[in-house]
């Protein structure tokens, strides 16, 4: 009988010891894992604390500056917090239907231009105490007004749309050497953009001829244009007689746009006849019927820059912004805006 108990309690003294050792082994790396798994915490709310103080500072610098904004229709100036411009430069420039990326691009650029446009002081066309003008010179702005009564039943989904554009791009610019860029866009290239000197004196870098496919697909890709003959000799400054041949094209661009026109000994830059015959491209060509000359154009714009509806086909093909402002303004990178936005507060 003792022996019987003796090996019980042998029996339940080893059931037990098989229990407490596993126990034993495993608590240490329990309580490392707890110990990393409380250091991985802390961690996750230093960073969240510090990218929302990064994200504040920003916000703060961006609250702090105001655009004075020349409304010309009103011949009022409006000033208008940094970020309410933004949105409402991007809602007047790009229609809200176009893709998420592409809205992105063009918060992008506009943020970048205005950037510029502060540091450096640049008052060039504006009237006195403003800083821009809400037209094609600088960019078209409309306020949250302007957007309710154009977009009517659509305001709502429009405005946020294009908020989260301007929102995601947050203290984002373009910059070249360190410094931000003339962001310039346009509506729609002719399958190609323009080198800045074949347009504008100035050879700039980042303002390269690139390949804009994307452009063919635009409603504003092709354009007509009917002037009298008269019309066309008063407009121009020339004689181009009875004949068929209505001046010689002597030189194209590399962007593949007129760069200039032969009338018997008189030469005009394309971009010259563009502007003074007030065609939408300075790609164009034409020809006399009778009395009048019909002259066909490609693309909507200057063409130098990021084109809106290249950027617009870029981003249906699945590219993000930074690839489509990357492939329209060479050899630029996405940097912080913030030091640049704290110089412009501390000159206030």
């Amino acid at each position: 009988m003792k022996k019987i108990k003796l090996l019980i309690v042998l029996a339940s003294f080893l059931i037990a010891l098989t229990l407490i050792i596993p126990a034993m082994l495993v608590l240490p790396f329990s309580g490392e894992h707890q110990a990393r798994g409380k250091l991985g915490e802390d961690l996750t709310k230093a960073s969240a604390k510090e990218t929302k103080s990064t994200s504040t500072s920003t916000a703060d610098s961006d609250t702090a500056v105001e655009v004075a904004v020349f409304r010309s229709s009103k011949k009022i100036i409006e000033k208008v917090p940094f970020e309410d411009y933004l949105v409402g430069v991007v809602a007047a420039e790009m229609p809200a239907e176009f893709k998420e990326e592409a809205l992105k691009a063009q918060a992008l650029a506009a943020r970048t231009y205005i950037v510029n446009r502060l540091v450096s002081k640049d008052t060039m066309g504006v009237p006195k105490g403003a800083q821009v003008t809400d037209t094609q010179i600088h960019q078209v702005y409309m306020n949250d007004e302007e957007m309710r009564r154009n977009w009517g039943k659509d305001y709502s989904w429009k405005k946020e749309k294009v908020l989260e554009a301007v929102q995601t791009t947050g203290g984002q610019i373009l910059t070249y050497d360190g410094k931000p860029i003339d962001a310039l866009f346009f509506s729609t290239g002719n399958g190609y953009t323009e080198n800045s000197e074949d347009y504008w004196s100035g050879n700039i870098p980042y303002l390269r001829s690139v390949s804009s496919p994307w452009d063919k697909k635009s409603p504003k890709f092709s354009n007509q244009k009917v002037l009298t003959v008269k019309e066309f000799e008063a407009m121009l400054g020339v004689k181009i007689g009875s004949g068929s041949t209505i001046g010689k094209i002597v030189e194209r661009t590399t962007g593949k746009r007129v760069g200039k026109v032969n009338f018997n000994g008189k030469v005009l830059s394309g971009k010259d006849i563009r502007e003074k015959l007030d065609l939408k491209s300075s790609d164009f060509a034409w020809e006399r019927k009778g009395e009048n000359i019909v002259i066909t154009t490609k693309g909507f714009g200057h063409g130098v820059g990021m084109s809106q509806y290249g950027a617009n086909g870029m981003a249906e093909e699945g590219s993000n912004y930074k690839e489509i402002v990357k492939h329209y303004y060479k050899g630029v990178e996405i940097t912080s805006a913030e030091p640049m936005m704290a110089t412009i507060t501390a000159q206030k």
